[in-house]
């Protein structure tokens, strides 16, 4: 092996193993265990969330295809309708032309020549992750086999009225002219103001006062509201006013909705124009009067003057309007959340427009039960709330979209109007009994891309042909998906898959938290806190960094800002740590709770485990390469250590198995880490040395040491693999041959399984007791001050038989570790001047005389505690100072008190210690 652990070389090679081999194909052999890929958009590149979520998808993947599972993790991609027709249009436009031009045929060749070159980007750092998908398998919202699904399910659904075309409201992007969904509207605090707008009475007698954050839509008001119990207004329910600007009158009516204590407690209604106003104007059959184009200008449902206007222009032009008629009573600053399209920017229209639905109610009913009866488990088990909450107030859902890009809406209309739905032009003359010569047109719409996701689990198997595969992996075994999406994807994949299969997708739901900075913000490119994945396996220059994060900012005036805050936090940019520190800080990570808090400072930490393991299997290999290990049936013998390092590991196998059972990657990756680090390696290891270096041991006890030493080792490999892939495969293919292990791959290799019957609870006691004395011994070194290399003499004192017969047992053990020149046991009588550490009621006493120069050592403390004497005058004089107290945070004035309590404990300590000094 390389003297030093280079992650990059080891990466790039057994990837391209693993893949060509086809280790990652099922084996056609054993329970199935299926997991299905949330399909990342085509157009996207690896983030943090995807690198979360990928790690703890390949880490159950690899767990379960080593417990022998017929395993398959199936992959594919989403065709991502509006990201990728903006794509592609972006580049016409360098080509100076646009989609319009080319039309439609044209434009789609493009996006698929765009697709072929281009859009495997996310496939080839999912490679880069160590994904081991099946990629034999790879799927594509697009391709022939989902568009034949997605067909089948949007005629079935509409044969049964289960989808209809009507005119609601919907988030519409005036950029990008098509409806997006919820998920695709992004809403963060602006500022901006408030308008307050008088409304005359058409008698006359007064006016009401109404306020507004968007001034334009007042021309499509047709209702002011108030509350029925407002004192202030009840006498005016049932009277018009004047809308301003305009010939029209308007009633004043009363609903439960309107807040009396906000504002003036007066409310315009704009049904077309904003979602709530839309239900008001629904329980009330207000006219719905739409006032922009698709491009969000003024139309002609708006007074002459206005026509045409871009909406904001619009705004500021009615507001000086209706100043100048008097009917502007004031203007305050307010701040407000802004929806803006998260693909262009635009500021959102609530729009009435005739879209698609599908009816969700009927569908909805079978979703929830299957929930309730445990069909489907969440994990965490409150997220099941979450979805009831959603499911038993489920609206109609909106599943056409403006765009060229997509599953064209299989439906063709008459020139009356008459809709018929079926897969093709000629199917629908079938279906319909129509005259050849009907002329016929194709609806001009896609679908949302969440339709045909919705069927991802089945329409990837198959469906619906009755394929093996979907007879073998279906239902799958778990969704492992963010929060964010359980109504967006999580539900519309149960509603569906039931609706058509009459199964559950998958049996569980692993929600996770979402990756947020070290601070515990949302990482955001206008933040400049983002990281990328890839740099962290690869590392990257300060400047370049800089570049990066402030180059594609959303907000260019926080530049500078960003800036500083990036100099500040990663001053020498970041270092490349490799993909197997990346995936287990993210399994320590994967805990139960709503947030992932990723600092830096923990992927070092566990570059820092990688290489210890790396150094644990040099020794290791140095110790028994071209040596007797055991392995083929010689006389063994096990020592104290061989047995307690043998039960902790079968203790570690437990624990691992419970946390991977309750989806604690968090527990899991910490049991390997703290079998790895603190048994096997900081202590087992050198345990071993003083038998492999002792030439008088017998060989049966060396030979025991060697075999425990490699087949140990090659266990936790197998232990640690699913979370780490790489440098496990690497160091496995060396271990494995000495451990007797036959095998090509570790990742095929069986998953290790405790066997109680090697646990020896007696072992394990006895050599904790060990550890328990070498550690007591070492911490008198270090308050002492006394060399790591000098032997020093050890006394026990008040034990009782069981430490005496440990000590009779492992007198060579404590010697070597704790550099100790000789051991006495003090039955009777005084002992000289010592310093002392309990084991339970044993006591250590390392004598001083001779050890330590008493004077150096005299000058040292005191000279400490005159440090921690002044610091603990500066505390207590801050915490005693009135001003500080009243003015200090709350947070502040805690971590001063802390401070002088640590301070207190260690002047104590030193004077202790200066009192052991006399005393010599």
């Amino acid at each position: 092996m390389e003297k030093t652990y280079q992650p990059h070389e080891i990466e790039r090679s057994w990837y391209q193993t693993w893949e060509e081999k086809g280790y990652f194909a099922p084996s056609g052999e054993g329970d199935s265990y299926c997991i299905m890929i949330p399909p990342p958009n085509v157009t996207g590149s690896l983030h943090m969330g995807h690198a979360f979520q990928d790690t703890i998808m390949d880490t159950l993947v690899r767990y379960h295809r080593m417990k022998g599972h017929n395993t398959l993790w199936q992959v594919g991609t989403d065709h991502a309708g509006i990201a990728t027709q903006m794509v592609v249009e972006r580049q016409l436009l360098a080509h100076g032309t646009n989609r319009h031009e080319l039309g439609r045929e044209k434009f789609l060749e493009k996006v698929w020549e765009w697709k072929a070159e281009s859009g495997g980007t996310i496939t080839t750092q999912l490679r880069r992750m160590g994904a081991s998908v099946d990629w034999t398998r790879e799927r594509f919202t697009m391709d022939e086999g989902l568009s034949k699904a997605v067909q089948e399910v949007f005629i079935r659904l509409h044969d049964e009225g289960l989808i209809y075309r009507g005119q609601r409201l919907v988030n519409w992007d005036p950029k990008l002219h098509t409806a997006i969904s919820d998920l695709e509207v992004i809403s963060e605090e602006e500022k901006g103001s408030l308008w307050h707008f008088k409304y005359p009475l058409t008698d006359g007698t007064t006016h009401l006062v109404v306020a507004t954050t968007r001034p334009e839509t007042m021309l499509g008001d047709t209702a002011v509201a108030v509350h029925p119990e407002d004192e202030r207004y009840k006498h005016l329910i049932g009277k018009e006013v004047a809308l301003p600007l305009t010939d029209r009158k308007i009633p004043i009516i009363a609903d439960d909705y309107v807040d009396q204590e906000f504002g003036t407690g007066c409310v315009k209604i704009t049904p077309a124009h904003d979602f709530n106003d839309y239900e008001m104007g629904k329980r009330h059959n207000l006219p719905m009067i739409n006032i922009f184009t698709n491009d969000a200008h003024l139309n002609d449902n708006t007074p002459p003057n206005y026509r045409g206007m871009d909406r904001f222009e619009a705004r500021e032009q009615i507001v000086k309007d209706l100043e100048t008629l008097g009917l502007l009573e004031k203007i305050e600053p307010h701040t407000l959340k802004v929806p803006r399209g998260d693909r262009s920017g635009v500021v959102i229209e609530p729009y009435l427009t005739d879209q698609w639905y599908v009816k969700v109610a009927p569908l909805a009913e079978p979703a929830i039960k299957a929930v309730e009866n445990g069909d489907i488990e969440f994990v965490p088990k409150q997220w099941e709330n979450t979805y009831f909450a959603w499911m038993r107030d489920i609206q109609d859902w909106c599943i056409s979209r403006q765009l060229w890009w997509g599953h064209r809406i299989p439906a063709w209309y008459d020139a009356q109007g008459n809709i018929y739905v079926a897969a093709s032009e000629d199917e629908v003359r079938k279906k319909y009994n129509l005259a050849e010569d009907l002329p016929l047109t194709q609806d001009e719409d896609v679908l949302d891309t969440w339709f045909s996701s919705a069927l991802w689990t089945f329409s990837t198997l198959g469906w619906p042909e009755e394929t093996p595969e979907l007879k073998t992996f279906h239902p799958t075994d778990v969704l492992v998906t963010g929060f964010d999406i359980i109504f967006f994807w999580v539900a519309r994949m149960i509603m569906m898959t039931l609706k058509f299969t009459g199964q559950v997708p998958f049996k569980q739901v692993y929600v996770h938290g979402l990756v947020r900075d070290a601070e515990g913000q949302k990482m955001s490119k206008s933040k400049g806190n983002v990281l990328d994945p890839l740099d962290l396996i690869s590392g990257i220059r300060l400047d370049t960094l800089v570049e990066k994060r402030t180059g594609n900012m959303m907000q260019p005036h926080l530049t500078k800002q960003i800036e500083a805050q990036t100099r500040k936090h990663f001053p020498e940019g970041i270092s490349a740590y490799g993909t197997d520190s990346l995936r287990f800080t993210f399994c320590s990570l994967a805990s139960t709770g709503r947030d992932i808090k990723f600092d830096v400072g923990r992927i070092e930490g566990y570059r820092n485990f990688c290489n210890k393991i790396w150094n644990a299997a040099r020794y290791v290999l140095m110790n028994t390469e071209d040596q007797d290990c055991g392995v083929n049936n010689e006389p063994v013998e096990l020592g104290l250590a061989e047995r307690w390092i043998i039960s902790r590991l079968q203790e570690t196998e437990q624990e691992v198995a419970k946390a991977y059972g309750l989806y604690r990657f968090d527990l899991a990756s910490q049991a390997i880490y703290e079998f790895i680090w603190n048994e096997y390696c900081d202590w087992y290891l050198e345990l071993s040395k003083p038998v492999l270096w002792d030439k008088s041991a017998s060989p049966e006890i060396q030979r025991g040491t060697r075999r425990t030493l490699v087949r140990v080792l090659e266990t936790v490999l197998r232990l640690a693999h699913p979370m780490m892939p790489y440098i496990t495969e690497e160091i496995w293919q060396r271990i494995a041959p000495l451990a007797g292990v036959q095998g090509e791959t570790i990742m095929l290799q069986p998953y290790p399984v405790a066997d109680e019957s090697k646990i020896d609870a007696h072992a394990v006691a006895d050599l904790n007791w060990v550890r328990q004395v070498i550690l007591a011994v070492r911490n008198i070194r270090g308050e002492m001050d006394i060399s790591p290399a000098k032997p020093i003499p050890l006394i026990m004192k008040n034990g009782d038989a069981t430490d005496q017969r440990r000590l009779q047992e492992n007198q060579k053990f404590l010697s070597s570790l704790a550099k100790l020149e000789s051991i006495e046991w003090l039955t009777e009588g005084e002992a000289p001047m010592s310093a002392t550490q309990l084991v339970g009621d044993l006591e250590l006493l390392v004598p001083m005389a001779g050890l330590i120069d008493t004077a150096a050592e005299t000058a040292r403390l005191n000279k400490e505690i005159e440090k921690v004497q002044k610091e603990l005058q500066r505390l207590s004089g801050k915490l005693n100072n009135e001003k500080f107290m009243s003015k200090a945070p709350a947070d502040v004035v805690e971590k001063e008190k802390t401070k002088l309590a640590e301070a207190e404990l260690t002047f104590g300590k030193l004077n202790d210690q200066l009192e052991k000094i006399k005393q010599i």
